[in-house]
């Protein structure tokens, strides 16, 4: 029985928390913030990491890797990227989810609710090896913000893309996947989340973490938008979220057993 620490932050294109668009700050103000990030993965000694709103290239934060200078300064040396709005020329900007790990990451890819195109959301599938012949599949995704029809209509497509990943891929699962990731909605209203978990509910005894707490806006926290569906397999320790002021949202983390 081995025990992992997990994390799953929406960082807002390391803006920070104030309501300033990434564009009115410095790029030194963005890598500052990115320290602070990587230094709360350092203290929470996090082994796999889930992060939305983070950027590839983009001209308005910085024109550098986001997930690359996390890596180099968390001390989580394999990632992957998932972009779901990529635009180049004068004004690139490309950025989506990300997932920083421990170990190894066997493999990932991406799907968007759109065409990669400013605004569209999406997620990042990926399966990290814990051992040889032994990974965990993570789905970290982002739902629409505003619209309940087309966060039902996105988990729609979710579902069939879990459905379809497990007979291709599922032999070599230590689980089903893991969800993570910015639903924008909570659970107790009949949305997205409460979708995503009854479905996941069909075929295993999910459980959705954390159980309390709020994670929006992250100064004066209203709302529970971000969280984990943990597989039966993936036994849960502990799950709370964590008091942070470097994004709008705040990181959720949970400590499980898998064995």
């Amino acid at each position: 029985m081995a025990r992992y620490q997990f994390l799953t932050f929406n960082i807002a294109h390391a803006r920070g928390t104030m309501p300033v668009h990434q564009s009115l700050r410095s790029t030194a103000r963005i890598r500052a913030n990115l320290l602070k990030i990587a230094a709360l993965i350092r203290r929470l000694k996090v082994d796999i990491v889930a992060l939305q709103e983070i950027d590839e290239n983009s001209r308005w934060n910085g024109s550098f890797n986001h997930l690359a200078f996390l890596s180099e300064h968390c001390g989580l040396p394999f990632s992957a990227i998932g972009l779901t709005n990529e635009r180049g020329g004068r004004y690139p900007l490309n950025y989506g989810n990300g997932v920083l790990s421990r170990w190894p990451i066997l493999h990932a890819e991406t799907a968007t609710f759109g065409r990669r195109q400013l605004g569209d959301k999406g997620f990042l599938f990926a399966e990290i090896e814990l051992a040889a012949g032994r990974s965990l599949p993570l789905i970290n995704l982002h739902l629409h913000h505003a619209s309940r029809t087309k966060r039902l209509l996105q988990a729609g497509v979710l579902m069939k893309f879990m459905t379809e990943r497990k007979k291709q891929r599922g032999v070599h699962w230590v689980a089903p996947p893991l969800l993570c990731g910015d639903f924008n909605n909570p659970p107790h209203r009949p949305d997205a989340t409460a979708m995503l978990l009854g479905f996941c509910e069909e075929t295993n005894n999910y459980t959705l973490l954390p159980k309390r707490g709020r994670t929006f806006p992250a100064a004066l926290p209203a709302f529970m938008l971000d969280f984990v569906l943990l597989p039966q397999e993936c036994r849960p320790v502990h799950a709370e979220v964590v008091r942070s002021y470097l994004s709008d949202h705040r990181p959720v983390l949970v400590e499980f057993d898998l064995g």
